[in-house]
């Protein structure tokens, strides 16, 4: 089953707002695991997920500034 999430041509700035607000609640969600576990292993390894998506996005946000066009983004969740 697949999911079209996003599915468009959008402005630089519309793309990185769209974007951050999904990681962001990916971020969120990682931090309300570590919240609710007390495994070390599991929240060192959501810690690094966090630091990952953060500097992800970072780059996105450069790469994404840098181009003067509009950007093209489709998003499909795949569920297998």
């Amino acid at each position: 089953m697949n999911i079209q999430l996003i599915q468009g041509v959008f402005s630089s700035n519309e793309a990185i707002e769209l974007i951050a607000q999904m990681i962001h609640v990916k971020i969120k969600y990682h931090e309300n695991k570590i919240n609710s576990q007390s495994n070390e292993e599991d929240i060192k390894s959501r810690e690094e997920k966090i630091k990952r998506l953060q500097k992800e996005l970072f780059e996105l946000r450069k790469t994404i500034h840098s181009k003067t066009n509009n950007v093209k983004i489709e998003a499909i969740i795949k569920i297998e």
